[in-house]
């Protein structure tokens, strides 16, 4: 008899060698009678000299598995690199979309792990036993498997792949340690099968809802959109958004909004792509800004009216502007302001922006809310309007609504008394040299003022969060080893708070020509009004080398499933 785990292997083994297999892993499941039927043409004949389709139309393993644009678009990478696939790329894009669409993720279930797909950094969230996540993660991420969802026959075909593809992984993380005699005993792999089978199945009620409700984005038109990108503010705007095609999924865009801080104005024009009927992928180009290239991955909501998420660049996609987006209908729609807080006590000049506002207003028109009176309106347009108000000195404290004719801005500013400490953000925090032979990963940080609360104490839930500060920015030695030296070979930090790290390589200035990595504190340092000493604060970082081990597919493969305005 042969095992199943073996013949797997074996089928493996002899794809890797070149020789072509074809085994039905989806029947060999007997009772597990769940699967996906395929209804594409291009898929089938694609795809079916090495995935089976049965009489119900279900091909083994895609059948059993349901994936986001991004993970159908790396098995479909894998499938060039290493069996030696065919596909032009316009076919490549086309399965790509088929399989996001028929086999994708409803947005419940996306939602708790979207940061995978937005590309963020350091922030990993869905709860997993640590049994699981020891053999997991020591090759990726919790969001890369929460970004699926499988069969309990294809989860425990997923292990078997790994083992298949990394022959020295069983001893290494899948069945370490040793078999007591207790009958019960689990390897690692088994309790991840298990949880994995249970916590991320293919049959979900979530699914189901979406597969029956499921359409066309209807996302035509102009959005006012809000975002933040740390160390450089808040953007406020609008984009234009039009359809490209005629199957509702593709779209133009025109981008036009500003960075308050900088004085700058950003045009920008880009391409984008909705799969599953709610996510969207896109590239933008722009004019004015220092990033002349975006990706865009936003969530859209079920009622076409609202989206979220991140545009991103970098090498590793490590710069980025958190995104909203509201729809833009007969009514006017506030953004924000610029500045973000004021204080009390004082006067102040504001801009709110937004978009369809209302102009000829006065004073009377606009309610900030208790303690917050404004003066004159200095200027009004449909884009903003520029406010000069003045702060009693005993406005309650925290976020206040701007509150125009027809729209109201939640939490548009924050009213504060005083900066009592400040907090470094992000942290922790990772750059990666580079500069010689891998292009740097650099980071960015912000003093973040807070206020004590009515409590007096700090660390407390009444803590008020106010905002960005000015600050000033250093490195200081992260204590290690005696005579560490990381401060002089890991990089620079800039006025404005951006750390650009060392070239990578060995070093030859440094004491056995190691790397110019290692760990330091970044510093601010911000003096508040009327203080006598400023304000301290730090946050970790770690300077590490550039990414060797990330698997990435050759130019060539690149060229072949490269999605056109997708991820």
């Amino acid at each position: 008899m042969v095992r199943r785990g073996s013949l797997v292997l074996f089928a493996l083994g002899l794809a890797v060698a070149g020789l072509v297999v074809t085994v039905d892993l989806g029947a060999q499941e007997g009772a597990e009678r769940a699967g996906i039927p395929v209804t594409s043409d291009l898929v089938v004949r694609s795809c079916s000299r090495c995935h089976a389709q049965d009489d119900d139309g279900r091909m083994s393993r895609i059948s059993y598995l349901r994936k986001t644009p991004e993970g159908w678009s790396q098995s479909v990478r894998r499938m060039v690199s290493l069996n030696d696939v065919s596909l032009d790329p316009e076919d490549a894009r086309e399965i790509v979309r088929y399989l996001a669409n028929r086999h994708g993720i409803a947005p419940e279930e996306l939602r708790p792990a979207f940061y995978e797909v937005e590309r963020r950094h350091l922030t990993e969230r869905p709860e997993m036993p640590e049994m699981v996540r020891a053999t997991c993660t020591a090759c990726h991420t919790i969001g890369r498997i929460a970004t699926q969802r499988r069969t309990a026959g294809e989860w425990k075909l997923v292990t078997e792949t790994h083992r298949g593809l990394y022959p020295l992984i069983d001893r290494q993380v899948f069945r370490r340690g040793s078999v007591p005699e207790d009958s019960e005993f689990e390897f690692p792999v088994e309790a991840a099968v298990s949880h994995l089978a249970r916590s991320y199945p293919l049959e979900t009620m979530a699914w189901a809802d979406w597969s029956r409700n499921m359409r066309p984005a209807r996302i035509a038109g102009t959005w006012a959109v809000r975002g933040y990108e740390v160390g450089r503010g808040p953007l406020y705007g609008t984009v234009t958004i039009t359809e490209a095609g005629q199957d509702g999924e593709a779209f133009s865009t025109t981008a036009r909004y500003v960075y308050p801080a900088e004085d700058r104005a950003v045009e920008r024009s880009g391409e984008s792509t909705i799969y599953t009927g709610y996510q969207w992928r896109g590239r933008s180009q722009g004019s004015g800004d220092e990033h002349a290239e975006l990706r865009e991955v936003m969530f859209v909501e079920r009622d076409w009216n609202e989206m979220f998420g991140r545009w991103f660049t970098g090498a590793y996609e490590e710069l980025g502007v958190d995104v909203r987006m509201v729809r833009v209908g007969p009514g006017p729609v506030v953004l924000g302001t610029y500045p973000e807080q004021v204080r009390s006590g004082a006067g102040a000049r504001v801009r709110v922006y937004g978009a369809a506002l209302p102009t000829g207003l006065t004073p009377v028109d606009i309610d900030l809310g208790s303690g917050v009176e404004v003066l004159a309106v200095e200027e009004a347009t449909g884009e903003g309007l520029t406010l000069r108000m003045r702060v009693a000195p005993d406005a309650p404290e925290g976020a206040r609504d701007v509150v125009l004719p027809g729209a109201r801005g939640v939490g548009a500013f924050v009213v504060y008394g005083e900066v009592d400490y400040i907090q470094v953000e992000p942290h922790p925090a990772i750059a990666r040299t580079g500069g010689a032979s891998y292009a740097p990963g650099i980071a960015r940080f912000e003093a973040i003022g807070y206020g004590d609360g009515a409590d007096g104490r700090r660390g407390t839930e009444d803590d008020l969060r106010i905002g960005a500060v000015e600050a000033t920015w250093s490195l200081v030695e992260y204590p290690r080893t005696y005579d560490d030296d990381d401060i002089e070979f890991v990089g620079s930090i800039d006025a404005r708070g951006r750390f650009t790290p060392n070239v990578d390589g060995p070093n030859p200035d440094r004491s056995g020509r190691r790397n110019n990595i290692g760990e330091v504190w970044v510093r601010a340092e911000h003096r508040p009004a009327g203080a006598s000493a400023p304000l301290r604060a730090r946050g970790f970082l770690l300077v590490s080398p550039p990414n060797y081990i990330e698997w990435e597919p050759n130019e060539e493969t690149l060229s072949t499933v490269q999605q056109g305005g997708g991820s």
